[in-house]
């Protein structure tokens, strides 16, 4: 991935890419009339043409998106512990970006709590529950 961050928030990015993007050819198009150039009209009405078709593609990619994102599994980051959704066998959390995975061929070690807390409750890293060595 590109930018770092979850596949439904990639999709997200594109379909306001090319909302945005649409808008200003639009906008840049009837500038060619404002401004009275020779040819605007031709080129406002193809700016036009094109930016309707950006803001369609842009319109399709939201929907596309938020179809995935109704099937797409939820599962808890083992990072921040908030609610993400996941596409495919590896995705990141939408939230802190922690590549996270379903496929036990591609996970590293397992996820140790080694807070405070933790800590405090165990007594030391390693320590057993009665404070012998493991």
């Amino acid at each position: 991935m590109f930018f770092k961050s979850s596949k439904i928030n990639e999709f997200r990015l594109w379909g306001l890419f090319l909302t945005m993007a649409g808008m200003g050819l639009m906008i840049l198009g009837l500038a060619g009339i404002v401004f009275n150039w020779a040819g605007g009209q031709i080129i406002a009405a193809i700016s036009m043409v094109l930016g309707m078709i950006m803001l369609l593609g842009s319109m399709a990619i939201y929907f596309w998106a938020g179809m995935l994102s109704t099937s797409a599994v939820m599962l808890e980051c083992p990072e921040c512990g908030r609610q993400t959704k996941m596409l495919g066998k590896t995705d990141r959390c939408m939230y802190c970006k922690t590549i996270l995975t379903l496929d036990p061929k591609l996970a590293t070690e397992p996820y140790e709590d080694t807070t405070e807390a933790a800590l405090e409750a165990g007594g030391r890293a390693g320590a057993q529950p009665d404070g012998s060595k493991s």
